[in-house]
């Protein structure tokens, strides 16, 4: 949670107390750095990716037609309750990675290369279609997507990713890279703003995250007038 209860900044821009807000993007790309820096900045709660406590997140990547299934129904589970929890506090919250991700673009990844059965595949999209896509699905008001080059994103990973990830063949974060660019330009379940990496500087300013915040605030307000 920020330790700011109030914010002038979003006061300053004119973004509602209670908006929701998640930060997508592919792995690397610095989601968990960014959604930090604009929660504090906001003064909002922050929902975090639950990475550590994944029973099955170490495995998948040394087998990943054995824990396949079993990861993407942990994520499937573990988001669609945090999605539930943040509407219950009332909104004002910044999120680490969206729900519409795992089947988008996880889970069809398993299967198409032949990591997830036809079975499973077919029983984890029902599973999600039955929770989430529906109109009692709490939707955020924007998805913040980060975007960059391949050559950028590549050399995050080999610089600061979790050694599972260092050691995964470059051909699995090409292909995982492709695919996101595919899903964002057909993405329609909220608004989406779309921000190059480039645009700011967490490492040196992490007020340089101010940039995005105008066009945050008038991507949130129009999805906010078409609701009324």
């Amino acid at each position: 949670m920020s330790r700011f209860t109030n914010s002038t900044i979003r006061e300053k821009y004119g973004i509602p107390h209670d908006a929701v807000i998640t930060v997508g993007g592919t792995v690397g790309v610095g989601k968990s750095t960014f959604t930090r820096a604009l929660a504090e900045m906001l003064g909002f709660r922050i929902s975090l990716e639950k990475v550590d406590n994944n029973p099955y997140l170490g495995r998948f990547y040394e087998d990943l037609a054995r824990w396949g299934f079993h990861l993407q129904m942990f994520f499937l589970g573990e988001r669609f309750k945090e999605q539930k929890r943040m509407y219950e506090y009332g909104g004002g919250f910044v999120q680490d990675r969206s729900i519409y991700e795992d089947t988008g673009i996880f889970a069809r990844m398993l299967y198409e290369q032949g990591n997830m059965s036809e079975e499973d595949y077919q029983t984890y999209t029902q599973l999600f279609e039955a929770m989430v896509m529906t109109p009692y699905f709490p939707h955020p008001d924007v998805l913040i997507y980060l975007e960059g080059s391949y050559d950028d994103i590549i050399a995050r990973i080999r610089e600061r990713g979790r050694p599972m990830e260092q050691q995964t063949p470059d051909a699995y974060w090409q292909d995982l890279y492709r695919r996101y660019e595919a899903w964002i330009d057909s993405f329609s379940a909220c608004p989406v703003l779309r921000i190059n990496i480039n645009e700011y500087d967490i490492s040196e300013n992490s007020g340089s995250v101010e940039v995005v915040l105008s066009r945050l605030a008038e991507k949130i307000r129009s999805v906010r007038h078409v609701r009324k």
